[in-house]
């Protein structure tokens, strides 16, 4: 009798250990889940800061460039030219700019938003030596088109330019020959190089972003653009 409940003991004994081995091992899982998952909440809340600060920053650059094409712009009325506004697009609008290129180069607020996202990647001189080259075609006074054809090679052309646009020695060498005669079709060339490298390279890449992704959402980052 003594021996069999030596032997029960043992088994009650074993059966305890049994369950604290399982009951540890089980709070262990669970500690290391816990762990796992305030880590992937601490990893979320980093990614969300980091969301907020890159469109901190593009909002910045947005309201600059959008401030800037409206002093730009001619209007007959200084008042309201004070007070213009470029509200921000309906998700729908915003959409509309990742069918093509020249969509996007159209509308006010996207041409802003592009500019915005290329000084972000640093190549902020092809956006501006395409806008310059736009202005230029427009100009009529013979000379007024060769103090800009001069200053558009001095600012984008010329070896060590402060905005040197990546365009190749020969059509470097043309534009030069050209602008001592200046012809709206002086740098007809190098546009069309300048168009395509953005159209398949940063253009892609733009409608790509954090940025524009959060414009074609139903949610909006900020209520209305920023004006002047």
């Amino acid at each position: 009798g003594r021996a069999a409940a030596g032997q029960r003991a043992r088994g009650e004994a074993g059966a305890m250990q049994s369950a604290l081995f399982l009951a540890l091992q089980h709070d262990g899982g669970r500690m290391e889940r816990g762990g796992r998952r305030r880590s992937s909440e601490a990893e979320e809340a980093e990614k969300g800061r980091m969301k907020r600060t890159i469109i901190k920053d593009w909002k910045t650059r947005l309201s600059y460039f959008l401030q800037n094409s409206s002093n730009s712009t001619k209007m007959k009325s200084k008042k309201a030219g004070k007070h213009r506004t470029y509200f921000r697009p309906s998700p729908e609008e915003a959409q509309l700019w990742s069918e093509a290129f020249d969509e996007l180069l159209a509308n006010k607020y996207g041409l802003a938003a592009f500019r915005a996202f290329l000084k972000s990647e640093f190549c902020e001189e092809n956006i501006e030596f395409w806008l310059a080259c736009e202005d230029f075609k427009k100009t009529k006074s013979p000379q007024k088109l060769t103090s800009k054809a001069k200053k558009i090679y001095n600012d984008f052309i010329e070896k060590e330019a402060p905005k040197e646009i990546n365009i190749d020695f020969q059509t470097k060498n043309m534009i030069a020959q050209n602008i001592q005669e200046a012809t709206h079709t002086c740098f007809s060339a190098a546009q069309k190089r300048v168009y395509s490298l953005m159209e398949n390279n940063s253009y892609p890449r733009f409608l790509e972003s954090e940025f524009y992704q959060e414009l074609c959402k139903k949610t909006p980052i900020t209520r209305a653009a920023q004006g002047t």
